[in-house]
Parts: structure tokens; C-alpha cells; sequence
């Protein structure tokens, strides 16, 4: 009988010998811009010059990029690096159903191995999907207990499409496609726990990391348990005690877990996000904050669950303050990286509007749905109904809404005019021989002033 990685192995890599579908080709190139966004939007964080720093110590070799650094590192420090910067700031993709972050870790695992493996376009935009899908597909088997239980399942079954996605652009055979991912089941990371710190966004990274590890393992031989996943002690009945491999191995290129991907309108916690609309709407019809008596949002239980802090002291913390965001909405009329600025998290009027506003879960709100309701100084009421958050499945980025993500997060770090360029290589990427333009594009000509 055969086990469940194998049968795993088998789908995957079938998918891989021929052609994406042209509608998943367009849904990974849009889950491609927007994480080449997102990585070089936080190329310049802390963390990814303590990586780099890290790196230099150490000695890396100077082989493969990092989105939007003139620098060079041997494929761990890349894929550590391109995955942290990726998910810092919590505007890539999101996967509702798992809230998988699928593509930071991905696009990381091709970034360190492009210049080793030279792929062509199109098996660089193929690993890159069934990267994302088999860590979605993985994802859907083992929730929503997996992260209920308070695994970062963004790190926890990334690992797994990571060493899928290093495999086949190492060329590995079937086989050699299920001992990679058996390997990675055993090299998991991430606890939710760590949510609100920089400790988060290295889970991505490390997923890349390992996973690369993984498929460089099976590569040379080495064999992992071939029931990992199926096992009672293994990967799978470990993380959950409700585990459906009929999620993880049915209907192979038929059902694309890829396809019911979403692209992030803010840089925060998505449960937050109908509450942020709600703001925003509400901010049209109020002209000064301190005229606000009270704030509620009546949400879905997972908004103070996940992001309940009240008063965070930071950008990192505010990013999972449900509260802060709709207070930012208010003052600014906006909400972008700028109102995640550390300075501007704690300044006296949103600490004073979030003081204000209380969280009312209801579980008879869905996930992207919120109710905002204001009570004015002055006796009024002021409510509003976000029945679906902008950015979610029922209201989705346009292509031209994505852009002008893309193009804010990519031309502040390298130079007008360049997140048009990254747009139209990714947009041509299945013909292109080789990914040499698009990673050129991704690199500062000079080092700019980001003083």
C-alpha cells in the first residue's frame, strides 16, 4: 500500500511534467509580485541586517541574492533572509481557509537555489506553485486544530512545500520528491505564541531553510520513516488530532488549494482587516477623533484571540492589535506600512482613540465581517457593516489594486519605475529562459540613501 508522502510525491510531481493551467499560472504570478513586493518592502529591516551581518561572520559564500540587497550569501542565509523579509511585515498572502502565509517561503527557497539550479521560467513559476499548493494541501489536512492548538502553521507545513518546491527545481525524481517531504516533516518550526515579535517572521525563513536541507538530503541518499505523515506518532497525528489526507492527496490538478489565495490591502493580521474597513468608512463621516466618545466592533472570536492587544508598544506589537488599526483608520484616513511605524504606534492620539474602542466577539460574525459602531461626544451613534473585508475571497485585489501595493512597497528601495519592470518579467515569466532579468531587477544598482 502505498504511503501517504508517496502518494503525495506521485501528484506533485505528475503536476509538475506539464504545463500549470492558465488560470493557476495567473494566480501564482499574482501570489509572485506581490511577495517580491513584500520582501524587498522589508529588505532594510533589522532583522534582515542581522542575518546578513550573521552571514558575513560566518563566512558565506557570495552565491545567491536577496530581494532589494546588493549583497550575496550561500543559500541558507538567502533563504533565511528573502523569507523573513517576506513575511515581516504581514502583507503577503494569505490562504483563509489554513491562514497560511504561503509564497514568502517559496519565493525564498527559489531565490537561494536560482543561481545554482538555473531554471527556466516556466519550472521556476511550477516549483513556485506546487511549492504553495503542497503546503496548502498539507495545511487543510490537519485544520483548523493544528492551529487552534497554537502552531504558526505558516512555518509548520511550510517546511513541507518548501522541500516540494527545492526538490523539483533540484531535479529530483518521484521518489526522491517523497523522501524530501518526509525528511521536512521532521523539520517543522513555529508557535503562534510568537506572534507580534521579530521571532515570527524567521518561521517562513527557516522553512526554507530547512526544507532546501531536506531535498539536499534525500538528494544524497538519505531516507526518512516512509509513513511520517500517516503515522500515530508522526507528523500529522502529532499536529492535530483531526487529520484528512483526502485534503492533502485528492483530485490532484483538478482542486487548486492555490486558487483561494488572497492578497493583503494592509500590513497587519488579516482577522483585523474588516475592522480596518469599518475605520475607514467611518473616518469619512467623523472630522475630529476627539469628538468620539466609545468605539465598539462587534467580530468574529478570532480577532481578540489572535489580535487583541489594546496597547502596543511597538510597530511589530501593533501589527497584531485589531484596536490599533481601526484607531490609525480613524486619525489618518489611511492605513499602510507607515501607520506600523514604531513612533507612530505609540503617539498620544491613537493610544488615546485606543483607549476607547472595546472588542465585542460574536461568534455569528464571520471571519471577514465586522459591525463598528461610535458613540459621539455629542449623543449621536455612527455605525457601519463591512460584510466582507476588502482584499477577502468575496471582494479580492484587482490587478490593479495589487499593483499599487507592489509599486509603494518596491520603488521607495529601488528607484521609480521598478515595480512596473518586476510586474512585466513576472507577467512573462513562463517564456523566459532563465530568471537572470527578474533577480536583476530585484537588485539595487547602487546602494541608495535609506537613512
Amino acid at each position: 500500500m502505498s504511503s501517504i508522502a508517496a502518494a503525495f510525491a506521485q501528484g506533485l510531481h505528475r503536476l509538475a511534467q506539464r504545463p500549470l493551467p492558465d488560470h493557476v499560472a495567473k494566480e501564482a504570478k499574482r501570489s509572485l509580485i506581490n511577495v517580491i513586493g513584500t520582501s524587498i518592502g522589508a529588505c532594510r529591516h533589522p532583522g534582515v541586517e542581522a542575518i546578513l551581518a550573521t552571514a558575513s561572520e560566518l563566512g558565506s559564500r557570495e552565491i545567491a541574492p536577496v530581494p532589494g540587497r546588493r549583497e550575496r550569501v550561500d543559500s541558507h542565509f538567502s533563504a533565511l533572509a528573502t523569507g523573513f523579509s517576506g513575511h515581516l511585515d504581514d502583507f503577503d498572502d494569505t490562504h483563509l481557509a489554513t491562514v497560511i502565509h504561503p509564497a514568502a517561503s517559496v519565493f525564498a527557497v527559489l531565490t537561494a537555489l536560482a543561481p545554482e539550479t538555473r531554471p527556466d521560467g516556466a519550472k521556476a513559476l511550477a516549483a513556485f506553485a506546487l511549492g504553495c499548493e503542497a503546503q496548502l494541501r498539507v495545511g487543510v489536512s490537519i485544520s483548523p486544530e493544528h492551529y487552534d492548538r497554537g502552531w504558526h502553521i505558516t512555518g509548520t507545513c511550510g517546511v513541507v512545500g518548501c522541500a516540494a518546491a527545492a526538490a523539483l527545481l533540484l531535479g529530483l525524481d518521484e521518489m526522491g520528491l517523497a523522501e524530501a517531504v518526509s525528511i521536512a516533516a521532521s523539520m517543522f518550526v513555529g508557535q503562534r505564541e510568537a506572534f507580534g515579535t521579530m521571532t515570527k517572521p524567521y518561521h517562513p525563513g527557516k522553512a526554507a531553510a530547512n526544507g532546501i536541507a531536506a531535498a539536499r538530503l534525500a538528494q544524497r541518499g538519505q531516507r526518512a520513516l516512509p509513513d511520517i505523515f500517516e503515522a500515530p506518532g508522526g507528523y500529522s497525528h502529532s499536529l492535530s488530532t483531526r487529520v484528512d489526507f483526502g485534503q492533502m492527496n485528492g483530485e490532484f490538478g483538478e482542486r487548486w488549494e492555490l486558487l483561494f489565495n488572497t492578497y493583503k490591502p494592509y500590513p497587519c493580521g488579516i482577522v483585523a482587516h474588516p475592522a480596518i474597513d469599518g475605520g475607514l468608512a467611518l473616518s469619512t463621516r467623523i472630522g475630529n477623533v476627539d469628538s468620539i466618545g466609545s468605539i465598539t466592533l462587534r467580530c468574529h472570536p478570532l480577532v481578540p484571540e489572535l489580535m487583541g492587544n489594546p496597547q502596543p508598544k511597538d510597530g511589530l506589537q501593533a501589527r497584531f492589535s485589531a484596536i490599533h488599526g481601526v484607531a490609525a483608520a480613524l486619525c489618518d484616513k489611511q492605513v499602510g506600512l507607515a501607520q506600523y511605524d514604531d513612533q507612530r504606534v505609540v503617539r498620544d492620539d491613537v493610544c488615546a482613540l485606543r483607549a476607547k474602542t472595546t472588542l465585542a466577539p460574536d461568534a455569528s460574525v464571520k471571519r471577514d465581517e465586522v459591525f463598528i459602531e461610535a458613540k459621539m461626544e455629542d449623543g449621536t451613534t455612527l455605525t457601519h457593516h463591512v460584510e466582507h473585508a476588502r482584499g477577502s475571497l468575496a471582494r479580492p485585489l484587482t490587478d490593479d489594486e495589487l499593483m499599487d501595493k507592489v509599486r509603494l512597497l518596491v520603488d521607495p528601495q529601488l528607484g521609480a519605475g521598478t515595480a512596473a519592470k518586476l510586474a512585466a518579467s513576472v507577467e512573462a515569466l513562463h517564456t523566459a529562459p532563465d530568471l537572470d532579468a527578474l533577480f536583476s531587477l530585484c537588485t539595487p544598482n547602487k546602494e541608495l540613501n535609506h537613512a
